[in-house]
């Protein structure tokens, strides 16, 4: 939220149902930290970045929706290796392992995550955990 904050960007939560999945607190938190962080990193001052939870069959997915910069069709692919850094990322800091990290903690959750984006037009990702019936 500092980061949100300095770069007058509105991060809102959209979600409003009671939605249950299998997770470990503290790594998915991480996960979603990461994503959360290059949102606000990539999107522009006085933007929205947008929280929202939508429910599948098997999975619920966590979508961080931003306004940002976008990636290009080229990019997304390579997104999700260690230390990889798109050609939009330079000035920005990281070292390319945030989107790595995500990954894997929810692979190790048995979780997924997608990313859909359109240069100019932003970026979503959704992080998709197995649901929990009761």
């Amino acid at each position: 939220m500092p980061k949100a904050e300095r770069k007058h960007i509105s991060v809102r939560n959209t979600y409003e149902g009671d939605a249950a999945a299998f997770f470990d607190r503290k790594w998915t938190a991480e996960a979603l930290f990461n994503i959360l962080d290059n949102a606000v990193k990539y999107s522009a001052c006085g933007s929205t970045v947008t929280v929202s939870v939508m429910e599948y069959e098997m999975y619920a997915a966590i979508c961080v929706r931003d306004e940002g910069m976008g990636i290009s069709e080229e990019e997304i692919p390579k997104l999700f290796e260690r230390f990889y850094r798109g050609s939009q990322a330079d000035g920005q800091e990281g070292v390319g392992i945030g989107l790595y990290l995500a990954r894997e903690i929810l692979r190790k959750e048995n979780g997924y995550i997608r990313v859909n984006s359109k240069c100019g037009e932003g970026t979503e990702f959704r992080l998709f955990l197995q649901k929990y019936e009761s």
